[in-house]
């Protein structure tokens, strides 16, 4: 259905300005509002939050995170901010470097690393920890050692992988942090390769989802990896240990994760119908109450969300305000379409907002990033899309520049004023 004119609405104190937007939601029943609101200074967008575990659906899990993963639509969380020990969650950011460093040409997945003392005494065998059991001082190409890591959640291919690629697993770690940071994965620390006890290894539900659907996204080749349901070496036929692989749900990841400390967690995907959800769930009290769970929720999002399309590929979503172009605005796209889940039946609001740091100075790039599409559905943020420019802008005359100049004066002057009234 046609929503038609939508008004516009201040959000964050910012002030709102640009012309309404149109938007179409087809056969929702939900109203909508979408505006644009530009601040003076940019700040860093807040974690989009969903629908909190009071607003119907319920789970034993202590942290909980449920995503559509092409949009990344929230459609359930539960604590999911609160800084946990992911276990062997975490060995996702170890396979996530081992992953990049390939892609960047940097590793090859015939490199053989040698198994070090450290690596198979705190790893292997003597471990009694979950293990590829390599022999001590033996090689392994990189691709038997990420089979090893994603398939038996081995801690001696993981730190078999972290020396060869940085000489030491402490250092290791630091590397992990820090791609972590260019991932958008702004908490997560790490203290080891593997995910057992250390008190720097801390990650949230949310980041774990973020990270899977970047996984899933960025390296699909690799990701077939996850749902192999075995895999041996040197004769020892080991099973994948996540139990969602053998339930008809469409399951084909990720990883579990054990620790006393950490409880019974589990980061999934399942695809139906050509829809991809992530589950994240952690703090369970068994290996059961953890499938239960993983399989509940995603049965509930398959059931109850559905996708609708909020901005086609290509489409115009805003206009940002320049300063000393040759033109006064900027058309602003996403880099896909916009989609958007929302429970079937839903009366809930939809609003849609677009947030940059404006005006704009000239020139612009056609692709450069401006701002953020935020979207609310009732009062939970369930989506985040960055915006960028749909179109090139050079910088303007002298004159349209002293222009800018003199207006930008004139209502710093105003804003000034206002703040003491």
């Amino acid at each position: 259905m046609d929503l038609g004119h939508a008004r516009l609405a201040a959000i964050m104190n910012m002030r709102v300005v640009g012309n309404v937007l149109r938007s179409r939601f087809a056969k929702w029943g939900a109203a909508a509002v979408v505006g644009c609101a530009v601040a003076s200074a940019m700040a860093a967008p807040n974690p989009v939050s969903g629908p909190k575990s009071s607003d119907g659906y319920q789970t034993a899990a202590a942290h909980a995170m449920l995503i559509e993963a092409e949009s990344g639509s929230v459609l359930f969380e539960k604590a999911a901010d609160d800084l946990i020990p992911p276990a062997s969650l975490s060995k996702l950011m170890t396979q996530e470097v081992v992953f990049n460093e390939i892609k960047q040409g940097r590793l090859k997945p015939t490199t053989e690393f040698i198994v070090s003392t450290n690596a198979w005494r705190r790893g292997g065998a003597p471990s009694h920890t979950s293990s590829m059991f390599i022999p001590i001082h033996s090689k392994v190409s990189v691709d038997d050692l990420l089979h090893g890591a994603i398939i038996q959640s081995a801690n001696d291919a993981c730190i078999a992988l972290a020396e060869g690629i940085s000489g030491n697993e402490s250092t290791f770690a630091e590397l992990m942090t820090k791609r972590a940071r260019e991932l958008g994965l702004t908490k997560s620390t790490f203290g080891n390769s593997t995910g057992l006890p250390d008190p720097r290894q801390l990650m949230t539900a949310r980041e774990l989802a973020k990270l899977a659907r970047h996984l899933i996204e960025t390296y699909p080749d690799y990701y077939k990896y996850y749902s192999e349901r075995e895999f041996t070496w040197n004769k020892i036929r080991q099973y994948n240990r996540n139990p969602l692989l053998a339930m008809p749900i469409g399951a084909d990841g990720l990883k579990t994760g054990f620790t006393k400390d950490a409880g019974y967690g589990l980061v999934g995907s399942a695809v139906q119908n050509g829809l991809r959800l992530i589950v994240v769930v952690n703090g369970l009290r068994s290996e059961k109450e953890r499938a239960d769970e993983a399989k509940k929720l995603l049965e509930w999002g398959f059931h109850s969300f559905q996708s609708g399309l909020l901005f086609a590929e290509g489409q115009e979503i805003a206009q940002a305000k320049l300063y000393g172009g040759v033109r006064g605005h900027v058309p602003l796209i996403a880099r896909k379409e916009v989609r958007l889940m929302v429970p079937r039946g839903s009366r809930d609001k939809i609003i849609a907002r677009v947030v940059y740091s404006g005006p704009v100075r000239a020139p612009v790039q056609q692709g450069q990033k401006i701002g953020m599409l935020k979207v609310w559905r009732g009062e939970s943020v369930v989506l985040e899309v960055p915006l960028q420019a749909a179109e090139s802008v050079d910088t303007g005359s002298m004159p349209q520049r002293a222009f800018d100049a003199a207006t930008e004066l004139v209502l710093g002057l105003f804003r000034a004023g206002f703040k003491r009234l």
